[in-house]
This record gives structure tokens, C-alpha cells and sequence, in this order.
């Protein structure tokens, strides 16, 4: 433990050495912009590539943009597929050609195919596809050092992979594109922080660092191949034995350029209720944004739909439950009361509740970890004055947040509109900055090289990630037209560097430290005319 906290500290004093040009130069429009805010909400949905959601999106480096050497998948030996080898009972008998395919060609927001992305008469409307495989060391087979070719190979959904959406038939985009619609930008170069799933990017959305599980179980180790995959998949037969557990494989790495030690990577349990089954990892205690933020005197939440239910605040903001017993019907199968999650409520994305300094009973997570019906209520309620904190993030729970699986992406996309409307719609919007944005890739392709991957993409990189473009929406008042694309290089840390030079606050590891904030929106260029 004592040499990965020389590491983590080495890296922030190297790394802060080069933080200067992620930094608004004094007197620019940016930083004066980005002092005009003085409240950011920070929505964080589930799930997605940038292809696969906004690749339909005019001005972007999109779909159109995607040459055939970054779109063409490759078995395990290289060789290109003939068509799209497919598993998913929808799409299983076309085989699509080797290239992107719209996903609503097989399975329609209408088919009953919620939640498992399985036919189901029964089953609820809204067009949900399977979940995909989204981990750690997949990710770095999948990636194949930018050649971005080898999604399919390395998934158990195999060429759903390449499936993407209809961007403009988004609920978001119908939104965005209708009159007297906010000012917007998109972020089209804007990678997750990490490699891998949900668990470890929410840890990078709030601390810019990987957790640690020093002296770990055995059994809770990766074990990797020589292509440094730890599982087999139907398209790919792992070389020797391979396990596929939470922590990293044991050092050294059987590969070069993989990380490896103590760190967890894939998702694992918290050590707090609310938590699922399975193993949890030990509290931790290196830095978070919302210490440097209440440091600082400025106030703060994570709101988290179902969290009252989750956490038992009995008659909470969201409480549906009664005085003494779990009477949602909804709730978690095996809850016992007070803490009555729903059953889609995702405990690994609720990052603050690894923390030992928002550990039950204590006074920060009274105070900051919160129920998103709090959120909505103050947002809705600031006609006059704004009401919200400096900082909110909000996370809805899995039915509203886009997840493949058990959330529809158009339900899911509905709710996000929501969450817009009330911001825009109160005396918020004249001094806030909106930043949407999704955990990670959810095992969909991209077409566009993560920093660090190949040469093409600029921006500061290490073993832990970037990894596939994501989604970024940002808005904000002072943006230079109606529509903008920001085609900086980002990653999910440039949500902390934001509020970290807004609110002149110390960076928490070198790679916020380094990073270009959002503040570059100010900057971007207006694309074509808009209405509204």
C-alpha cells in the first residue's frame, strides 16, 4: 500500500508539471465564461458510446466520419468477419454486414423486449437490448491499441457491439433541436476516465483514482492470458487458464503495458449498506471532490433516485415504502426494512458510500448523500431565486438511466429531458452549468482512439484508462451560439477540473491535475443555424 501512495503522489507532482494547458489562460474568454458560473449539476447516465448514441449527430465526428479501418471488426487471429456474427435472438438470423448497423432495424422502441433484451409478450415496452460485457482487461482487447477493431471478438454480445441508435428519434436530440431550446454544446472527444464498467468511473468521477484492496484475496485476482483477456468468449478461446475477478492480476503483469497489483477494477461491493451480495471492498480514504469541496465551504450532493428507499431514510425526499415495513412492491426480493431498495437500484453506483468519511451514521452522508426527488423538488422550486447547490450530481436509478438490459434507452432518454426542463426552466439556468455525460462505453464500439491508444488522440493517459469515447452534453449560458462542438480532448476527470479551477480548489491526482477542463465550450465554434 505504502508504494501505490508514493505512486499516486509522484504522479500528481509529475503530472501537475503539464497541467497548464488544460488550465484557462488569464483574461480569456474561458476563464471568464467559466466565472460566470457558480453552480454546476452533473448528470451521469449509464451505459453508452458516443457512436453508438450520438454518431447521428450533425457537426460531430460521427458515424459519417468513421473510415472503415476503425469500423471493420477482426476475429482473433485478424481476419475481418464477412458479416457480424450475432447471438441476440433478435438480430441472430440477418447477420448485418461488417459495419455499424441500427440497432431499431431489429428491435424497435416499441418491442417488448424489457428488461434482458429478450422477446417477451409479457415483458414491458421500450426496445432494451441484452447488456454487454463492459470490463476492465476486455476493454484493453477490445480497444487493440486504437485500432478499434476488435469490439466483437472480445464480447460475449458479440456483433451487437456495432448496433447504434437513430440519434435524431433521441427523446435528447427532439429536445435539443425544438424552439427555444438552451444553449448546448457536444463534447465529441470525450473519453471515460478508465477502462472497463460503472463501479470504477464512477470512482473517477469522484476521485480521479482506481481503489485499492491491499493484501486482497487470491481468489478475488484477475488471472490474463498472453493477449491479456482473462476470460474466453464466443469468439474468442482464452490461451491457458484465466479468471475474471474484481482486483488485477498479481504483479508483474504477463503482458507489458497491462496494470496490475491491488487495485479494483471490476465491480465489487460497497462496504456500507446499502450493498448486494459478494464480496466488499475496505472503506477507503484517499480524496474525494466532495472533500475538497466542503474544505472549501462549499456545499454539495450526490442525488441518487431510490436512495431514501435504499438507505432507509424513512419518509425521506422518494420514501414509498411504510413506518415498518418494505410495502413497495418493487423492492429488492430478501430486503429488510428500513433499507428498502428497489430492485433495479445499482449499489456499485453509488461511489461515496466506499468512503470511510461517508460511512452510516456520520454527519456528511446525512448531508450529502441524497435522494433525487430532493434534487427535482429544489430544481422545480427555484422560479424566482435557485435554490441548488454549488455542486449537484445526479444519478438516476437503473430504469431511468439508459443502462443497456433493464433500462430502455428512449425511457431512459425521456427522463433525462426531464432533469433538463428543470434546470432550464427555473432561475437556475442563468448561472449554471449542465454537464451530462455516461459512466463508460457499456462494451458498444467507437470509432475514435482513446489518448494513449495509438497516436492520434492527444491527452494524459496512464495503465488505469482513458478509455472509449462517451457521450458529453454540456449547457451553459455564454456559449458563442445555439449549438457548439467541442472537439477538445477530455475525459471524465474534466468534470472535476471544471470544478476544481471554478472554484480554485486543489487538484486529487495528476490526472485532473492535467487534464483540459470543459471551459473549452466557450470557445467552440457555433455549427450551422439552429432553431429556435
Amino acid at each position: 500500500m505504502q508504494g501505490q501512495i508514493v505512486w499516486r503522489a509522484l504522479a500528481l507532482a509529475a503530472l501537475a508539471l503539464v497541467a497548464a494547458p488544460g488550465l484557462a489562460r488569464a483574461g480569456s474568454r474561458e476563464e471568464v465564461r467559466l466565472g460566470k458560473i457558480n453552480r454546476f449539476v452533473v448528470i451521469y447516465q449509464e451505459n453508452h458510446s458516443f457512436d453508438n448514441l450520438y454518431g447521428g449527430w450533425e457537426g460531430v465526428d460521427g458515424l459519417a466520419g468513421a473510415d472503415a479501418a476503425h469500423t471493420t471488426q477482426v476475429d482473433q487471429f485478424g481476419n475481418p468477419f464477412p458479416c457480424l456474427p450475432q447471438n441476440d435472438v433478435n438480430i441472430a438470423p440477418a447477420c448485418p454486414p461488417n459495419e455499424p448497423f441500427l440497432i431499431e432495424q431489429f428491435i424497435p422502441p416499441s418491442a417488448r423486449t424489457c428488461p434482458n433484451g429478450v422477446k417477451d409478450p409479457t415483458g414491458n415496452p421500450g426496445g432494451c437490448t441484452r447488456d454487454l460485457v463492459h470490463r476492465f482487461y476486455q476493454e484493453q482487447y477490445q480497444l487493440n491499441g486504437g485500432a478499434q477493431n476488435r469490439y466483437t471478438t472480445g464480447s460475449d454480445a458479440v456483433g451487437l457491439t456495432q448496433g447504434v441508435y437513430d440519434t435524431r428519434n433521441l427523446p435528447i436530440y427532439r429536445y435539443l433541436h425544438a424552439a427555444g431550446h438552451p444553449r448546448y454544446a457536444i463534447a465529441d472527444r470525450l473519453f471515460q476516465a478508465a477502462f472497463g464498467g460503472s463501479f470504477l468511473n464512477h470512482q473517477w468521477l469522484i476521485a480521479a483514482a482506481t481503489p485499492t484492496w491491499p493484501g486482497g484475496p487470491a481468489d478475488q485476482h484477475s488471472i490474463v492470458d498472453a493477449n491479456g483477456m482473462p476470460t474466453s468468449y464466443p469468439l474468442y478461446t482464452a490461451i491457458g487458464p484465466t479468471l475474471d475477478r474484481p482486483l488485477t492480476s498479481t504483479c508483474p503483469p504477463v503482458k507489458p503495458g497491462l496494470l496490475c497489483g491491488d487495485y479494483a477494477v471490476n465491480t465489487i461491493q460497497p462496504p456500507y449498506q446499502p450493498h448486494g451480495s459478494g464480496a466488499q471492498l475496505p472503506p477507503q480514504t484517499h480524496a474525494t471532490i466532495g472533500d475538497r469541496l466542503s474544505a472549501a465551504g462549499l456545499d454539495w450532493a450526490w442525488y441518487s433516485g431510490g436512495w431514501s428507499n435504499a438507505n432507509g431514510d424513512v419518509n425521506g425526499p422518494g420514501w414509498t415504502n411504510g413506518s415498518s415495513a418494505c410495502t413497495d412492491p418493487d423492492t429488492a426480493a430478501g430486503a429488510v426494512w428500513p433499507n428498502c431498495p428497489n430492485r433495479f437500484f445499482q449499489y456499485h453506483h453509488q461511489p461515496f458510500n466506499y468512503f470511510a468519511n461517508y460511512a452510516p451514521q456520520t454527519a456528511a452522508r446525512a448531508a450529502h448523500l441524497r435522494d433525487e426527488e430532493e434534487f427535482l423538488a429544489t430544481a422545480r422550486g427555484s422560479s424566482k431565486s435557485c435554490g441548488l447547490k454549488p455542486v449537484s450530481f445526479v444519478k438516476p436509478i437503473g430504469l431511468e438511466n439508459e443502462h443497456p438490459g433493464y433500462a430502455s434507452e428512449h425511457q431512459g432518454s425521456d427522463h433525462l429531458v426531464e432533469l433538463l426542463r428543470a434546470v432550464n426552466e427555473s432561475a437556475c439556468r442563468k448561472h449554471t452549468m449542465v454537464i451530462v455525460t455516461y459512466d463508460e462505453f457499456g462494451g458498444e464500439w467507437d470509432h475514435v482512439p482513446p489518448p494513449g491508444q495509438g497516436t492520434t488522440t492527444p491527452g494524459p493517459h496512464d495503465l488505469h484508462g482513458p478509455g472509449t469515447r462517451i457521450p458529453a452534453l454540456v449547457i451553459a449560458p455564454g456559449l458563442r451560439g445555439k449549438f457548439v462542438v467541442d472537439d477538445a480532448s477530455h475525459d471524465t476527470t474534466s468534470v472535476l477540473g471544471t470544478i476544481e479551477r471554478r472554484f480554485d480548489l486543489a487538484p486529487l491526482t495528476g490526472r485532473d491535475a492535467a487534464v483540459r477542463d470543459l471551459a473549452t465550450v466557450f470557445t467552440a465554434a457555433p455549427v450551422g443555424s439552429r432553431g429556435g
